[in-house]
């Protein structure tokens, strides 16, 4: 998803992984790159170099910092939300936010 984002897309990228979480080898995500019209060439070589690989990483140890254990998970003002994912329940905490 890093390497999209340098094309500028990020989420379109990001939402192709979490639908084909089952499949994220190296070749995978450059045929995700292909599909979604970026210049996956440019993915393989900066997947080969580890270009993101320290920015990754940084991002799951913030996640595990923070108590992220799994998706989804919701922080309301800095404050993980574990109650119940439910449309009125969490709309009712966002509202007494």
């Amino acid at each position: 998803a890093e390497a999209a984002g340098a094309q500028g897309k990020f989420w379109v990228m990001h939402d192709r992984l979490f639908e084909r979480q089952f499949a994220l080898e190296d070749d995978n995500l450059i045929e995700y790159a292909a599909e979604l019209g970026l210049d996956a060439a440019r993915v393989a070589r900066e997947l080969a170099a580890h270009i993101y690989k320290a920015q990754v990483r940084d991002d799951f140890m913030s996640g595990v910092r923070s108590g992220v254990n799994g998706t989804p998970t919701f922080f309301i003002n800095g404050v993980r939300y574990d109650a119940s994912w439910d449309a009125d329940p969490l709309a009712a905490a966002l509202e007494a936010a």
